[in-house]
């Protein structure tokens, strides 16, 4: 039984994008924000990024300052369970495909008066597969407006081409923007009120300015993908059992991708500032939403 109703449906296929209010409840964010400013406090032992943190320029003991949280599905229950929330399975499948395979999770926190930017990028770009039936949901634990750096989306970006996210021949994980005939002016900000979420296609193009309100903005991102859409970069060495245990929902041959005609371009030879995303993008040389300075340490 669909979830979505058949505009929801449109309007993804026509944007790239969408936004669906209220889909957890006060209480799961509750603990989603609990359990998050448990794991910011212990940063105050934390001097460098890390394989949990990654940390703000500003970062102190004495303030600890957070952008992101690494894989926040491993790091407590209750992210694993909003990963495989039901209603987000359904919302995914109505969108995506009958079986769904999990990718990845991360969680970018925008602090108050300093969260980081992150530049227009397609997440195409990371991390291609043999088909481009991928997307990302964004769950919102805070309230989020365009005062606070919502992510922005170019509608129908994601049937155009895969734009270059190199700089001086490295990935950078960023497009630049200088000449570009992307339409900056026409992108959407995905709000809503917190326990709503965005799902965005892997190849719609997005980003988000920095946080210069007085409220926090945090996102837990969690990657998806139809299951049969296989990655192009991993090589042929991987953990089969590991992989298989990435599937969420539905049936698919296990050793059959589907391939599709799209676009593709790799992310190598890899980023000089390897690590998170706002790594990569210290390699940018002109930056849209501010200073690289500001953006990224």
């Amino acid at each position: 039984m669909a979830v979505l109703s058949s505009e929801q449906i449109a309007a993804y296929e026509r944007d790239g994008f969408l936004v669906v209010k209220d889909v957890l409840s006060a209480d799961e964010v509750a603990e989603l924000r609990r359990v998050t400013e448990e794991l910011v406090e212990k940063a105050r032992g934390v001097t460098a990024h890390d394989d949990l943190y990654d940390l703000e320029p500003s970062h102190s003991p004495e303030e600890p300052r957070v952008r992101r949280i690494k894989t926040p599905h491993l790091q407590a229950p209750i992210y694993d369970q909003v990963m495989r929330h039901p209603t987000i399975l359904g919302i995914l499948q109505d969108l995506v495909a009958p079986a769904i395979r999990f990718d990845a999770s991360k969680l970018n926190m925008k602090a108050a008066g300093y969260g980081a930017a992150v530049e227009w990028h397609q997440d195409w770009a990371f991390y291609p597969h043999t088909n481009d039936d991928l997307c990302a949901v964004g769950v919102m634990m805070d309230d989020c407006a365009i005062e606070n750096g919502p992510l922005l989306c170019i509608p129908g970006s994601h049937k155009g081409k895969v734009y270059d996210h190199h700089a001086d021949g490295y990935f950078c994980g960023a497009i630049d923007p200088t000449g570009s005939d992307i339409p900056f002016d026409q992108a959407v900000p995905c709000i809503g009120p917190a326990g709503s979420i965005s799902i965005h296609h892997a190849r719609t193009i997005h980003g988000s300015a920095l946080n210069t309100s007085d409220r926090m903005r945090r996102l837990l991102l969690f990657q998806y993908r139809a299951a049969d859409a296989w990655p192009l970069c991993a090589g042929n060495q991987m953990d089969w059992e590991a992989w298989e245990a990435l599937m969420l929902t539905g049936q698919t041959d296990p050793i059959a991708p589907r391939l599709a005609d799209v676009p593709v371009r790799l992310p190598l030879p890899p980023a000089r500032s390897q690590g998170s995303i706002y790594e990569n993008q210290r390699g940018l040389k002109t930056s849209f939403f501010g200073k690289a300075d500001t953006r990224a340490a």
